[in-house]
């Protein structure tokens, strides 16, 4: 019987984070773990919501102490464009279990992009240490080769969910969140093109992560208001059930969120992708799917392609 703990993005309300955590859970329990501590933000409502311990983000220590594996991700945890201070800390929970002589996986990881010579040297120093790793996409696993590291090529956990998918007509979603470039030029141009393609249609704007998608998602929907289209809200709030559910029940969906788009792909909606990040791009490419990136002078080329 073996101890876990599972280091990521837990707690924050973020759908994608939330949904990896969950298919984890269940292969960790399926396999038998004997005892799963999830380090969270929220460990009250971590333990609520996937059934296990939790323990603070600074308390890793005393669970990582009396287990046996640590499994760091899946998720885009080891990049330094969000911050250098997230990457130092995921790092630290490795090294933390490495110096306790555990056993490290890292796991459905997308690495990267790595900007700093200090993160891109201990990404380096502390994988190679690693038991096993496994990357979600092959530029992943392209650049730890570079690096002498060995990878096992997975497809993202979200994958793995089961999604009953539903024959609808109508429904478009337009999934955003707050990011440099998502300024008030990208969302007229983004709004004028949903409104000329889609006015006969309904329109749910999508907060997958309140904090960081709720102002963008508002500020898309008083525009498109304004453009008098059949019937604009807003879904915000949402459980990971009600994040599925909501994201199975389109026809088209225009989405922002790496993990949004792939809940759509697994879901049959079709889906423009909106290119703000690298795994987005490489993600639209992998499955030919239409992407516009936010510099675009002109989105009627790609919604061509998400329409026919």
């Amino acid at each position: 019987m073996t101890k876990y703990v599972v280091s990521g993005y837990i707690g924050f309300d973020n759908f994608g984070d939330e949904a990896i955590a969950s298919v984890l859970v269940d292969r960790l329990k399926n396999s038998g773990a004997e005892e799963i501590t999830l380090i969270s933000s929220n460990p009250v409502k971590t333990e609520k919501i996937h059934g296990v311990k939790s323990c603070k983000m600074l308390g890793f220590i005393p669970p990582l102490y009396k287990s046996d594996v640590l499994i760091s991700g899946g998720g885009s945890l080891l990049q330094d464009v969000t911050s250098i201070k997230s990457l130092i800390y995921y790092l630290g929970v490795i090294y933390a279990a490495l110096l306790l002589h555990k056993r490290v996986e890292i796991f459905a990881q997308g690495i990267g992009p790595i900007n700093s010579k200090i993160g891109e040297f201990l990404v380096k120093r502390i994988l190679k240490k690693a038991a096993f790793v496994s990357v979600r996409d092959k530029n992943s696993q392209e650049l730890l080769h570079s690096w002498g590291i060995t990878s096992e090529l997975v497809k993202d956990p979200v994958f793995d969910i089961k999604i009953k998918k539903q024959e609808v007509k109508g429904v478009v979603g337009v999934q955003l969140r707050d990011f440099k470039g998502v300024d008030a030029a990208f969302l007229t141009k983004l709004a004028d093109t949903v409104s000329e393609r889609f006015a006969d249609k309904r329109i749910k704007i999508i907060s997958l992560q309140d904090s960081v998608d709720l102002k963008i998602c508002e500020q898309f929907f008083e525009m498109l208001k304004e453009r008098d289209l059949k019937e604009v809200q807003v879904l915000s709030g949402l459980s990971l059930d009600s994040a599925i559910e909501a994201i199975s029940g389109l026809e088209y969906l225009i989405g922002m969120r790496f993990h949004a788009n792939v809940a759509a792909i697994n879901s049959g909606v079709k889906i423009l992708c909106i290119n703000y990040d690298p795994k987005v791009q490489r993600l639209a490419e992998e499955y030919g799917l239409p992407y516009i990136n936010l510099a675009d002078e002109n989105f009627s080329p790609e919604f061509d392609k998400l329409l026919s």
